[in-house]
């Protein structure tokens, strides 16, 4: 696939924020393959949203035949990046930085499996080439190279100095020596010649560019995904409670797929060019369809399927499409037990409660959490917002009944038009 002008086919995607030098990458990554990597500090259990459209941009160079490498920040997760930061993070201890290791690990793998030659993914974690190195070398080695007065004039350095009951420490403030010493280390021993990382990253990855110069005298380049954001300029890929996950124990497939589902008709067609792999012609030609009215919904249900795949594969996207057709599109009278217990198994909330407990629908929405109060639960019923079995109840101390309690075990509880509950009968 050589001779493919990949840089612009990206730009054109909306992947592509700043780029160092680029008609000198174009013309490298043209004639040949290329190793490019991008880092992953484990700081939680999951990477989020947010993670991914880096990784996305890495299977596009991976797809025309260039080789990614991750690197796992296991040393520098133990310092903390610093960037866009008010305050230094909580330390984590080595203990829960393995343990996030393994998880992130599982996870870049299913994702970035390469289908086109069977090659296992590099991963490789950088506490392997700090963990014996002698503070003394590496400043000598190292430190040397960065000037202090270039540093602490970066923006958010600048920020942080300012901000007196914070500041930054010397420990934060060493972090660009450490993922500049990746890139470097990376170049050396595996010929990496591009950094791909968020927005946030350009001044660090353009520190490493600077030290490969100066210790390899090699040319290297960097280049920056966009942050996301929707239409009104508001963070893309955070509910007002929480980051959408992309471990299914953090976020289930269903509400991983329902996100997508949700997703505003002015965004659909950014987040099809820059999340899925179709052609911007077909793109272009379903949202010309969507305007006239053919299928309301097409494009978020190819988002929803194509995305929900790529993260957790196709039977777990099958159920999360079942769900939807059950809660959605199905009569009460046509749900099946079986159906009932694919809710259960695929994610959507419920909780357990006692056949005999003395529990008013007021009360029942605070247990499921569909409420934080009574007072905000009473208004919620009197508005008409709750259904019960697809059938509306204003009365606030209605009790659920045997004819509400579907094959004698379930009842969905439905706020608005997507929230859904289950309770279980027991």
């Amino acid at each position: 696939m050589k001779n493919i002008n990949l840089i612009k086919k990206l730009k054109k995607r909306g992947l592509i924020k700043n780029i160092t030098n680029e008609k000198q990458l174009i013309k490298k990554i043209k004639n040949k393959n290329i190793k490019l990597y991008c880092g992953f500090d484990p700081t939680a259990e999951s990477l989020h949203l947010g993670h991914l459209i880096p990784i996305i941009c890495l299977k596009h160079f991976q797809k025309y035949g260039h080789t990614p490498i991750i690197i796992i920040g296991g040393a520098t997760s133990l310092i903390g990046d610093p960037t866009l930061k008010k305050k230094e993070r909580k330390k984590i201890s080595k203990k829960q930085i393995n343990q996030y290791t393994k998880k992130l690990k599982i996870q870049i793998n299913k994702i970035l499996k390469n289908e086109i030659n069977n090659k296992n993914l590099n991963i490789i974690n950088n506490y392997t080439w700090f963990k014996n190195k002698k503070i003394i070398n590496f400043l000598i080695k190292v430190g040397k190279h960065f000037s202090i007065n270039n540093m602490i004039n970066k923006d958010f350095i600048k920020k942080r100095i300012k901000n007196i009951k914070h500041g930054i420490s010397f420990t934060e403030f060493s972090y660009n020596l450490l993922q500049s010493y990746d890139f470097y280390k990376l170049n050396k021993k595996h010929n990496v010649i591009l950094q791909i990382g968020g927005a946030d990253q350009w001044g660090n990855m353009i520190s490493g560019i600077e030290l490969i110069k100066k210790i390899n005298k090699k040319k290297t380049f960097a280049l920056t995904v966009p942050l996301l954001t929707k239409s009104n300029g508001e963070k893309f890929g955070k509910s007002k409670k929480q980051n959408i996950w992309l471990d299914e124990k953090k976020t289930s497939p269903y509400k991983f797929y329902q996100f997508w589902m949700n997703i505003n008709d002015k965004e659909i067609y950014n987040l099809l060019k820059i999340f899925t792999f179709m052609k911007i012609s077909k793109i272009k030609l379903l949202i010309k369809k969507k305007n006239k009215n053919e299928k309301k919904n097409m494009g978020q249900l190819i988002l929803a399927k194509k995305i929900t795949t790529m993260i957790h594969g196709k039977q777990n996207t099958k159920t999360a499409e079942n769900i939807t057709k059950i809660l959605f599109h199905k009569k009460i009278k046509n749900i099946t037990e079986k159906d009932l217990k694919e809710l259960k198994k695929g994610g959507i909330p419920y909780i357990k409660i006692k056949n005999n407990e003395n529990i008013n629908l007021t009360k029942i929405l605070i247990k499921t959490k569909l409420s934080k109060s009574k007072t905000q639960a009473r208004k919620i019923i009197i508005s008409n917002a709750i259904m019960i079995n697809n059938k509306k109840q204003k009365n606030t101390e209605h009790k659920i009944n045997e004819s509400e309690k579907l094959f004698n075990q379930y009842t969905i509880i439905k706020k608005g038009k997507k929230k859904h509950f289950m309770i279980i009968w027991q």
